[in-house]
């Protein structure tokens, strides 16, 4: 089964001279960070092509984990005219109206002295409002029905395997083609913070399978890898969306991915305080999971450094940008602090980041060192005007091939 292609989806990468991707990392409420650039990104593609335009009509790809799977969701779910039902600029609303809901502060000192120790028995938060709000924001719209390909990964507890959700799989394989609101839960369910989340789905023949699910951070937090070998898939494939085999070459690929901002700089962790921690001690230390914030800074750090190699090698770097703020510290670098202050320094924190210098990762230090091509602000209006031009000549290309 094909995917159609009408007059509101995305016309494929085999009428163009690129291929598109978006990924957008874990990091809980620190999402507005990535949320705010998202909002630049689509005002300068509305200034080009129009105030309907939307991220999802220039990715062939969105990608995300946990609160970036959320996002992509959100980014991608059709509203009943199949157009996406959010734009960039509702992300940040989203957050601040729910997140100190989802992440209910203490109140008073003796609630935050039993949430540490119900941190170490248990999850930290039920999930009950975050399910909640998912199903309200996302409905019944299913991973096939996406307005453009999402790529979603989370790990299956059960399997102890990594579960990589995709719009591509969903049209061939109905057991996987569930609710984007399950999925979404899923990819949330940060271990210590939620509970994991379980859900079944059938076939019209009557089969089914089970998912046990977990953070998808524990797999890749940062998920433009996944999304790239996705993507190279469909082309061995040799599916009529996309390119034939001997035109996998990185150099046509124009790749964003987005952090949602790290505590590197800070150093907050040492092999002093790591040689006394047991069990108790790496799931807690001074308000942070130093096991959630190693494995998951090391599968992002990992993912950089890859495709940072990869397209250096093409001698396409100017192909892959990567906005990151490894300086984050105290609270904004907490992935479910909300309070009011925390929300609104998180949201000028998105703003500074757009003003830097764009950066890269020193592939010695796993530091981001600015270079010499403008802030992230400028790169991004450069970025926006090859997908207003990607999206411009597949149109054409589109219109003439079906004139023919």
């Amino acid at each position: 089964m094909e995917r159609k292609y009408t007059g509101t989806q995305n016309i494929p990468p085999m009428y163009g001279d690129r291929i598109t991707v978006l990924s957008i990392d874990g990091g809980g409420i620190r999402g507005i960070i990535p949320g705010t650039i998202l909002g630049f990104l689509e005002s300068k593609l509305q200034e080009l092509d129009g105030e309907d335009a939307r991220l999802a009509d220039y990715f062939d790809v969105i990608a995300g984990t946990s609160t970036g799977g959320l996002i992509a969701a959100m980014l991608a779910a059709p509203d009943q005219n199949n157009r996406p039902m959010f734009a960039a600029k509702d992300i940040n609303p989203f957050y601040i109206k729910h997140g100190p809901k989802i992440f209910p502060p203490p109140r008073g000192p003796f609630e935050s002295r039993f949430m540490k120790v119900k941190a170490l028995m248990g999850p930290k938060y039920d999930g009950r409002y975050l399910h909640r709000i998912i199903r309200e924001a996302i409905g019944d719209r299913s991973l096939h029905q996406t307005v453009t390909n999402v790529v979603i990964p989370a790990f299956d507890i059960k399997l102890l395997q990594p579960a990589i959700f995709s719009s591509y799989d969903a049209i061939t394989d109905a057991l996987k083609g569930t609710l984007l609101a399950d999925i979404c839960i899923g990819t949330s369910s940060a271990p210590t913070y939620f509970p994991a989340y379980h859900f079944e789905t059938k076939d019209s023949q009557g089969n089914t399978r089970d998912f046990h699910l977990v953070d998808g951070g524990i797999a890749a937090n940062n998920p433009t890898a996944v999304a790239v070998r996705l993507l190279n898939g469909e082309t061995f494939k040799v599916k009529p969306d996309y390119l034939p085999p001997k035109a996998v070459d990185y150099g046509r690929y124009l790749v964003i991915s987005l952090g949602t901002g790290t505590s590197k700089k800070e150093m907050k962790y040492s092999a002093k305080m790591a040689a006394k921690w047991g069990i108790f001690g790496w799931l807690y230390c001074e308000g942070s999971c130093p096991l959630v914030d190693s494995f998951s800074q090391a599968s992002g750090d990992m993912v950089d450094i890859h495709m940072s190699v990869l397209f250096q090698t093409v001698q396409s770097q100017h192909n892959y940008l990567r906005i990151q703020d490894d300086t984050l510290t105290g609270t904004a670098s907490s992935v479910d602090i909300a309070t009011k202050k925390n929300l609104n320094n998180l949201m000028m924190i998105g703003e500074q980041l757009l003003k830097k210098p764009m950066s890269r990762v020193n592939l010695d230090t796993g530091v981001f060192e600015a270079v010499n091509e403008g802030t992230n602000e400028e790169v991004l209006i450069r970025f926006a005007k090859l997908l207003s031009q990607e999206k411009r000549l597949r149109e054409r290309n589109y219109k003439q091939a079906s004139s023919d």
